[in-house]
């Protein structure tokens, strides 16, 4: 499982014209899900996530987590996380999971983020046509990846 996240003051999710998701300062997480992943992926991403140190504190130094500073997330699915570009000139994304194991997958994701935050968690819609708007703060922009736990 792979998360880009972007530290924001802002950002949101439109779908047909309509904000789906929206949130204040917090984290935008861009969710890649392969067939491979588990509840396990979906726990250590969660843990890291929300307890991760990117925002400033009184001196402006980043030792704070979302968690400490009230902040949002938004959560949208992004199977484009998955591309290899090794051959060619188009994507593969023969990696990323199929519907039906992304599905519940990325909303386990959705419930665990909930529970750790204490709060609801904005969202998209899996699968829709998705126009996402951000104010990246910083840029502050990390990359995780849950087979790289070391």
């Amino acid at each position: 499982m792979r998360a880009l996240l972007q530290r924001v003051s802002e950002a949101s999710v439109t779908i047909d014209g309509q904000i789906h998701g929206n949130i204040q300062q917090g984290l935008l997480i861009l969710l890649g899900i392969e067939a491979e992943d588990t509840a396990t992926d979906i726990d250590w991403l969660i843990r890291k996530i929300v307890a991760m140190r990117i925002f400033s504190d009184p001196d402006g130094l980043m030792n704070l987590s979302v968690q400490d500073i009230g902040g949002d997330l938004l959560v949208v699915s992004q199977f484009t996380l998955h591309a290899s570009v090794k051959k060619g000139n188009r994507p593969s994304f023969i990696r990323a999971a199929r519907p039906d194991t992304a599905i519940p997958l990325y909303e386990l994701f959705i419930q665990k983020a909930t529970e750790a935050m204490g709060k609801p968690v904005a969202t998209g819609k899996f699968g829709a046509d998705m126009k996402v708007s951000l104010l990246n703060d910083g840029p502050v922009t990390i990359w995780m990846d849950s087979k790289q736990t070391e």
